[in-house]
This record gives structure tokens, C-alpha cells and sequence, in this order.
């Protein structure tokens, strides 16, 4: 079940337009690197796809599933970095980088295409266009990226979740997904349901 909350939020145009382009962008990256793929591996939930510090070999690309990027604070909770679902490239930014920073965890059963890593500096070294795809996917990314940035920096579970769903167009993820938005804005799942039961208490006027 989906449910949709009544928030101010950029106009529906202004929205759809935006997903639009950046869905043409990201299908321009799949294009260019679903052939170099070395061939497709399975993840279970909670398996790794890689761990923080692990040499970088490989991009994922995700074809099925989800993954998350994690990142674990002192006490070993962890913070979401970035979610990948069917059709998106799965920690673009560490492709000149020698390891891993963060942990990548199969949210739910995954699949991804393996590319590896040579081959997509190769692309960004001798194709133009590509190159351009590629930076305007990574311009995309930090400014998601900020987005999260900012809501981690709201002090309360209600200001956060405001925040989360503006970005969203309004729209709140299923029952199921719920301990998963609650990684993703940095609380206790316990702390997101009682603000999901909170807003949910009919309102009393005089």
C-alpha cells in the first residue's frame, strides 16, 4: 500500500519533466555500458556486495532489487549514503578511486551486471559522450546527495520525514518499507512509527 501526503512541493510539471531527463540520462550510461558487462551475479538480502576498504574492480549496475550504500557511525548504526534500484549504477563516484569507502548491502534479493572497472575509465578516457552522460549523472547524484545531507541535519524524526517526503513527490513507500526509510533518514525504526502513528491521529478541534 501507498500513501500519499498532501505537502508543498515543486509543481507536478516541473517534477515529471525533471524525471524524465534524468531517466534519458541514466538510459544513455546503460546503454554504453550493459556490453561491457562481464555477466550477472545474485545477492541475497543482507549480503554484500562489496565492503568498505575492499580494492574497486567492478561497477554494478542493478537490474533487479535494491542496494544499499552504508555507512556505520561508533555505535554501529548505520547511515543510508545512497539506494540503488533496478536500472541505476551502484556507487558511480569510487570509479577512480583504489577502495571502497562504505559497505554495499542487497537491501532485498539483487541482481547486477558486473562491469569491470578498466573498462568504464576506458569509456570515460576516449568517449565524449559518454563523458558527458557520466558528469551529469554525478552532477545529479550530489544533489541528491545534499538532499540527504540537509535532512540529516534536521533535528527532529517529524522535520526529517517532512523533508524526505517533499523530495518524494508526496509519496510514502508501503508498510514494508518503512525500517528501510527509516535507514535512509538517519532514525530508529521505533522513532519513525511512532511520527507515522502521530500523524495518522485524527486532529481534535474545539
Amino acid at each position: 500500500m501507498v500513501h500519499r501526503w498532501v505537502v508543498s512541493r515543486p509543481s507536478a510539471c516541473q517534477s515529471v519533466a525533471f524525471s524524465d531527463m534524468i531517466a534519458i540520462m541514466l538510459e544513455q550510461l546503460i546503454t554504453y555500458l550493459r556490453p561491457k558487462a562481464l555477466g550477472k551475479k545474485s545477492f541475497a538480502k543482507g549480503e554484500n556486495l562489496f565492503h568498505q576498504d575492499d580494492p574497486v574492480r567492478t561497477l554494478f549496475l542493478v537490474t533487479s532489487g535494491c542496494v544499499n550504500l552504508v555507512r556505520y557511525q561508533a555505535d554501529g548504526s548505520p547511515t543510508v549514503l545512497q539506494r540503488s534500484t533496478p536500472g541505476t549504477v551502484l556507487a558511480e563516484a569510487s570509479v577512480f578511486s583504489q577502495w571502497y569507502h562504505c559497505d554495499a548491502v542487497a537491501a532485498i534479493a539483487t541482481e547486477a551486471l558486473l562491469v569491470p572497472i578498466g573498462e568504464v575509465r576506458q569509456l570515460l578516457e576516449h568517449d565524449a559522450a559518454f563523458a558527458t552522460a557520466w558528469m551529469a549523472h554525478l552532477s545529479r547524484e550530489l544533489q541528491r546527495a545534499r538532499k540527504r545531507s540537509e535532512i540529516a541535519s534536521l533535528r527532529t524524526v517529524g522535520a526529517r520525514l517532512e523533508a524526505w517526503i517533499v523530495w518524494n513527490d508526496g509519496v510514502l513507500p508501503g508498510k514494508g518499507e518503512w525500517k528501510r526509510l527509516a535507514d535512509e533518514i538517519g532514525v530508529s525504526a521505533e522513532a519513525l512509527y511512532r511520527e507515522l502513528s502521530r500523524r495518522r491521529r485524527p486532529s481534535r478541534s474545539g
